[in-house]
């Protein structure tokens, strides 16, 4: 597997030009949060009309969205190589919202890559002591690769 235990698929053929390093920030992102040696997981780059559809039908909600992360099932961790799952993330809402949160594609791309990784080690952030722990985390990998606290808004 020629980027560890990351499988990339490109279905929207617009991030090769947004984000030409996409396959290394995704290794560094995923690296950061799940051993790719002993992990394996797949990371599919879209388009809202993509993740439009996963998020209808799999969380009910009517609208594309960022990041969609699919845990595998309890079972296909106890392997030599644990199946982590799958995350989809959506070009036209990261570019949108790195726009409008005044971030570069690169550092958003990065922390919406965490934010999947850890909700496929079961990180939530549903109850508000769930989301302070999972964004401590998503903060202190941040820094760790060299970005800004995604949480916080630059100033104008």
């Amino acid at each position: 597997m020629p980027d560890g235990g990351l499988i990339i698929t490109v279905r929207e053929k617009k991030w090769r030009d947004a984000l030409p390093k996409y396959r290394l920030l995704s290794k560094r992102a995923a690296g950061s949060v799940l051993d790719l040696k002993r992990t394996e997981v797949s990371l599919v780059l879209a388009n809202d009309d993509f993740v439009h559809q996963l998020n209808k039908q799999y969380r009910g909600k009517d609208k594309p969205t960022n990041v969609l992360s699919f845990p595998s099932p309890a079972e296909y961790q106890e392997m030599d190589i644990w199946l982590a799952g799958d995350i989809v993330v959506s070009l036209e809402t990261l570019e949108r919202e790195a726009l409008e949160q005044g971030k570069s594609l690169e550092a958003h791309f990065t922390h919406l890559l965490i934010h999947g990784c850890l909700h496929l080690k079961g990180y939530d952030h549903i109850l508000d002591e769930e989301a302070e722990e999972m964004e401590a985390l998503e903060i202190d990998l941040m820094k760790k690769l060299g970005y800004d606290n995604p949480y916080q808004q630059r100033e104008e």
